[in-house]
C-alpha cells in the first residue's frame, strides 16, 4: 500500500469515527448479538466476523498494493447509510438499522481510501452480510412454503415405503401420532447456515464464477433434501416405536446429524466441481 503525504488517513479521524460510530450503533449491535445468542436460526453469526477476517487476512498482498485515493462519493454513501438506520429507527425495522451499518461502513472506507481500496476488500466486507438476521416477514414468507414442500415429498415417500400416513399442510398424520414440520424441519435454518457456508467455501475453492455459483445454489436443494430425511426418518420412527422416540434427544440429535450431512455433500460437490475441467 503507497502512502504518500497526500493521502496518508488522518488517525484522529479514525478515532472520532470509530468513537461516533460506536456511540450510534451500539446498542443495534448489541441486541444483534444477541439474536445470534438467542435464536438457532443465527448462530452462526458468531463466526462470520472471524471468517470474513480470514478472508481479509488472505488478501493483504493485494491491499497492500493498492494506491490510496480517497473519495467524496463515499461521503454520499455514508450519508445515505445513516438516513437508512433513521428511517429504520423510526419504523422500528432492526433489519434496516442493521444493514445501513454496513453502509456507512462502506462509505467511510471508500471515503477515506478509495474506491480501489473497497474493490479490493470487498468480498470479505460484502460477506458480514450473513452476519445480519433476515426480516421476519421475509423469513415466514420462505419458512411456510418450505414446510409445506418438506411435508409434500416427506409424505409422499412413507405413502411409497408403506406406511399409513396423510397431510393437512404442514400437519402429517400417522396410525398412532401426529407429527408438525416446524420451521427447524423445514430447512429455513439450515439454508441459513449453508448458504454463509458454501459462499465460503466457493471463495476458497472455486476459480469460476459458474462453478462457485453452482456451489453456492445447491445450499438450498440439500438443505431441503436434508430435513426431508429428517422428517422422513421421523416419521418411520414414530410408526414402529411410538411418537416418544421421534421427539426430545434423538429430534436433537438427527437436526445435527443432517446438518452434518448437509456440510459433506456441500464439500463432495465442491470436490467435484474442482475436477471438472481440469482433468
Amino acid at each position: 500500500m503507497n502512502i504518500n503525504k497526500d493521502n496518508k488517513i488522518n488517525i484522529l479521524s479514525i478515532v472520532f469515527f470509530l468513537l461516533a460510530f460506536g456511540f450510534l450503533y451500539w446498542s443495534t449491535i448489541f441486541e444483534m448479538i444477541s439474536d445470534w445468542y438467542n435464536d438457532e436460526n443465527y448462530s452462526h453469526g458468531f463466526l462470520i466476523p472471524f471468517i470474513s477476517g480470514y478472508f481479509f487476512w488472505q488478501r493483504k498482498e493485494l491491499v497492500k498494493s493498492v494506491l490510496l485515493s480517497p473519495s467524496t462519493s463515499g461521503l454520499f454513501i455514508l450519508i445515505s447509510g445513516m438516513v437508512i438506520y433513521f428511517i429504520g429507527y423510526l419504523s422500528g425495522e432492526q433489519f434496516t438499522m442493521r444493514a445501513s451499518m454496513l453502509l456507512v461502513l462502506a462509505g467511510a472506507i471508500v471515503f477515506t481510501c478509495g474506491i480501489e481500496f473497497f474493490k479490493a476488500v470487498a468480498f470479505p466486507f460484502c460477506y458480514l452480510l450473513f452476519m445480519i438476521p433476515l426480516p421476519y416477514i421475509l423469513y415466514d414468507s420462505v419458512a411456510f412454503p418450505l414446510k409445506l414442500l418438506v411435508s409434500k415429498v416427506s409424505v409422499d415417500f412413507l405413502s411409497w415405503i408403506g406406511v399409513l400416513v396423510i397431510r393437512e399442510g404442514n400437519i402429517i398424520y400417522l396410525a398412532d401420532t401426529t407429527l408438525e414440520v416446524a420451521d427447524a424441519c423445514s430447512g429455513i435454518r439450515s439454508i441459513i447456515s449453508l448458504l454463509a457456508l458454501s459462499t465460503a467455501i466457493a471463495y476458497l475453492t472455486q476459480k469460476g464464477w459458474i462453478k462457485k455459483l453452482v456451489l453456492i445454489g445447491m445450499a438450498v436443494p440439500i438443505a431441503v433434501f436434508v430435513n426431508a430425511v429428517r422428517v422422513v426418518g421421523t416419521g418411520i420412527l414414530a410408526e414402529k416405536y411410538g411418537a416418544e422416540v421421534a421427539k426430545g434427544f434423538f429430534h436433537e440429535f438427527a437436526g445435527l446429524l443432517m446438518f452434518g450431512i448437509a456440510i459433506s455433500l456441500l464439500i463432495i460437490l465442491s470436490v467435484i466441481l474442482v475436477r471438472i475441467g481440469n482433468k
